[in-house]
């Protein structure tokens, strides 16, 4: 017998299928009833109730029929629901026909109780689905045809999807998010630094930003040799460095040695060429030996893991914000994840791209945590003539859903390396570095100035003295809140 088959079998014998799902066939049956003895609860039950957490098809069919009459503004009634069934020619799959519509209102004097009973449906739905999940892992374990990360993400997707498709939200009031607001403008007013997200490091930066806002997708692209790895590392640094603030870099590029290369570069101001080749003066070394204490209690946390999937990044970053109180994600870069087996999702690789950035959203805002990623530009932009390379958000390559999906688009334009040495003021363009921010969904578009210095790939402030700027606080808001955060399921 093939493997397979018989690791099939070996399942058969454990009896998993022998056993009866989680069900309530009776209270599905009052959840019907009371919708069909007074229509005004459907009002209570349709946002969190759905056909799919029936157990019994012909229960499935009669709340399919409520729904349609329900968006369609029609009276919900034993005798309007079987004319629409009647329509639908669904009426002959349910065992009693009209005689079961009249069945289910026998046994239900009030709807009082309809919200707990459909909150009751949704739980035994909910185990049916772990359940067919974990059956599903344990047979793909079984058959050993797949590799084992693709099993871990399919599971790490399943439940997740599962659990945000089955949370709601309930409406506030104005004047409760009115007065949270309130209280963050004076909390705010008694602090000398004014910043609601995590700092940057640079000045003009967090002026123009605020900060890295929680919850945010963050953006930052450039063609090639711009230095975008850079001005993430040198980010890094000065977050978890000058500030305290934990930060988890996802690095599909470069091994983790690297990036602690140009951190100690940045650092000591030694040539990067010289570190890695270990080509130090005594003098050098003695920097090197004294800089690299800066780094003892930086909490920074580096993942090398190469074709990240978004399954294992979700996983990770959880973790990461859990434990280790991690404040701000990185990702380096965002055409190099992966979303598991192409074969498996069947798309291109531009919907692929666009379901990675749409993840990204939903991860920054399921973990309330700001998320920065690198992502390439088109090569459209070398077509252009140099005065004209300055980039713009059709450039972002492979899916114009990253543009769609995030709340800040950043652009590293380095004049100098287009062969332009003077700017339009006639001030020189070397080491010059210009920040466009070309989207920002709640603030102010614009360019500041930043200094690049290539041989120890560090980016600084153009000409602002920020030593004595290094309070930080972070203030919860409603205003880009979750829509599956700090609320209960059902």
């Amino acid at each position: 017998m093939p493997r397979s088959k018989k690791n099939i079998n070996e399942l058969k014998d454990i009896g998993f299928e022998m056993k009866l799902p989680p069900q309530a066939i009776e209270i599905e049956e009052a959840v019907l009833g009371a919708l069909l003895i007074d229509s005004e609860a459907c009002h209570s039950v349709v946002d969190i109730l759905k056909p799919e957490h029936f157990y019994s098809e012909k229960n499935r069919l009669v709340y399919e029929a409520i729904l349609r009459l329900y968006e369609k503004l029609q009276k919900i009634d034993i005798l309007a629901v079987k004319k629409e069934l009647e329509r639908t020619k669904d009426l002959e799959k349910i065992e009693g026909g009209a005689n079961y519509l009249v069945n289910l209102t026998k046994n239900v004097a009030t709807s009082a109780h309809v919200n707990m009973h459909a909150s009751l449906l949704i739980q035994k739905y909910l185990l049916r689905e772990l359940i067919r999940i974990s059956n599903e892992v344990q047979r793909k374990s079984y058959e050993d045809e797949e590799d084992v990360s693709e099993i871990i993400d399919y599971a790490q997707n399943e439940l997740f999807n599962l659990t945000v498709g089955n949370v709601r939200k309930e409406p506030q009031k104005v004047i409760d998010v009115v007065r949270e607001l309130m209280d963050n403008i004076d909390e705010l007013r008694k602090r000398e630094n004014k910043l609601t997200g995590v700092p940057s490091g640079f000045v003009d930066l967090d002026r123009l930003t605020g900060g890295w806002q929680n919850s945010d997708l963050i953006i930052i692209a450039a063609r090639p040799g711009m230095g975008k790895s850079s001005f993430l590392i040198s980010m890094l640094r000065n977050i978890a460095v000058d500030y305290d603030i934990p930060v988890a870099f996802f690095c599909l590029e470069m091994p983790a040695s690297q990036i602690v290369l140009r951190l100690l570069s940045m650092e000591s101001e030694i040539d990067s060429i010289k570190l890695r080749n270990a080509n130090l003066t005594p003098q050098e070394l003695l920097v090197l030996e004294e800089k690299i204490k800066v780094f003892e209690n930086a909490k920074i946390f580096i993942d090398d893991t190469p074709a990240l999937s978004i399954g294992t990044l979700r996983a990770k970053a959880r973790r990461l914000v859990s434990k280790e109180n991690v404040k701000l994600i990185m990702i380096d870069y965002l055409q190099l994840m992966t979303l598991g087996s192409k074969e498996k999702y069947n798309m291109t690789r531009e919907q692929e791209v666009s379901t990675i950035s749409r993840s990204l959203k939903v991860l920054a805002k399921d973990l309330n945590v700001p998320i920065i990623a690198i992502s390439s530009l088109n090569r459209a932009i070398e077509t252009r003539s140099a005065t004209h390379r300055v980039p713009q958000l059709s450039d972002l390559r492979e899916s114009g859903s990253i543009e769609q999906d995030a709340d800040i688009v950043i652009f590293i334009h380095r004049p100098e390396k287009f062969g332009i040495d003077y700017d339009e003021n006639g001030e020189p363009t070397k080491n010059l570095a210009n920040i466009i921010i070309a989207k920002h969904r709640n603030g102010p578009v614009g360019t500041i100035k930043l200094k690049f210095f290539e041989k120890y790939t560090k980016f600084t402030d153009f000409n602002v003295d920020f030593s004595s700027v290094k309070e930080f606080v972070t203030i919860p808001s409603k205003m880009n809140d979750t829509d599956f955060m700090e609320n209960d399921i059902f």
